[in-house]
């Protein structure tokens, strides 16, 4: 069996460094693309993790359109595939990157494998254009890794095969138990901000910029820290409506292991990030969902995210409440967390080796 892992972003690598290092211990033949996509922000990571690239595609560009990223990746992979000539190819997520590799093994008749299977906002341009490229991607692959029994389900409402679909856990967990024994975190009065997603450029930014600078003013003796994303189109708006406030810090992007760090120490998480809606209720940490809809409405169910939308007062009122009422937080913080028990990557790799090629 001869494997090729396509991946384009820092999140993408994350949640498959645990597959990659399952291949290798276990002898696959594996061959690890990488498209670039996130050109800047992979590349400390494979250093950590001791996991580089065999082929690296380079395509990422200033301010790239998304045509940009598919249109290049279909072409170059095409060429890469003809090379390696791999049995079947993995893909994680729902990334440009994600659908481009897929759509470029289908186009070779190449069986594809898609890790984090059946996730669903059910709103075709939220998040955009992540919940097509899942879409999509579950309709060209012939294998279903779905890291849930709710993503299972979604998947047989879409007419998937049964017999191609298995339940895992998800990746990322198996990350976090390999990260977190080697980070040395302390609990401080913080809050962590991640917000970047397209469909909350413009006016939803705004009203999220103004929740954090609300929060900051109620609560003075908490420190607010946000990584900003490089997008102008997040900060131009971060820039003119929280620069100033003293105990609002706006850093530039962290290192996974880094951010990681900071996440453990935090008593709370606002975010409109996916893989952040996993991670966090592994340390026992709230989050406070700052989009429309989520596809990972087990924490919601669960009791270990609220959904709060974009409103500046639903998130001032759902942050407000997790950080003044004791017994509230503590319903949240000792859930359970939906995502998995970190064995996701043994799961996927063993039932490659049950897959007939």
């Amino acid at each position: 069996m001869k494997v090729l892992v396509s991946i384009g972003t820092r999140p993408e690598f994350i949640k498959m460094v645990p597959v990659l290092r399952e291949l290798k211990k276990r002898g696959v033949e594996n061959h690890f693309l990488y498209t670039g996509q996130h050109r800047d922000l992979c590349r400390p990571l494979f250093d950590f993790f001791a996991i580089h690239p065999d082929t690296d595609l380079d395509i990422m560009k200033e301010n790239q359109p998304i045509a940009h990223i598919t249109s290049s990746i279909l072409t170059r992979l095409g060429t890469v595939l003809d090379t390696v000539e791999p049995d079947i190819v993995i893909v994680h997520g729902d990334t440009s990157t994600t659908l481009a590799s897929s759509l470029a093994a289908f186009y070779k008749k190449i069986p594809v494998a898609h890790v984090e299977a059946g996730l669903r906002s059910h709103d075709r341009y939220s998040p955009f254009p992540e919940e097509m490229n899942r879409v999509l991607t579950d309709r060209l692959a012939s294998h279903h890794f779905a890291p849930t029994t709710l993503n299972r389900d979604n998947l047989l409402r879409e007419g998937i095969d049964p017999a191609t679909i298995f339940v895992t856990g998800n990746t990322v967990i198996d990350t976090v138990k390999l990260v977190a024994a080697k980070i040395k975190a302390e609990k401080k009065k913080q809050v962590l901000i991640t917000a970047h997603r397209r469909e909350n450029f413009g006016e939803p930014m705004e009203h999220i910029c103004r929740a954090i600078a609300e929060l900051a003013r109620l609560f003075p003796d908490r420190a607010f820290l946000y990584p900003v994303h490089p997008n102008p189109n997040v900060r131009k708006t971060t820039d003119a409506l929280l620069t100033g406030i003293s105990n609002v810090r706006l850093v530039e992007p962290l290192d996974y292991i880094a951010f990681i760090t900071e996440m453990a120490s935090s008593e709370l998480v606002l975010t409109d990030s996916g893989g952040i809606q996993e991670e966090a209720p592994a340390f026992g940490i709230p989050v406070v969902v700052m989009r429309r809809e989520t596809e990972r409405t087990e924490g919601v169910e669960a009791g270990t995210l609220i959904l709060a939308g974009t409103a500046q007062s639903d998130i001032i009122a759902a942050a407000k409440r997790l950080l003044t009422d004791s017994a509230y937080y503590a319903s949240f913080a000792n859930a359970t967390n939906p995502y998995g028990d970190g064995h996701a990557a043994e799961r996927i790799v063993q039932k490659l080796f049950e897959i007939s090629f």
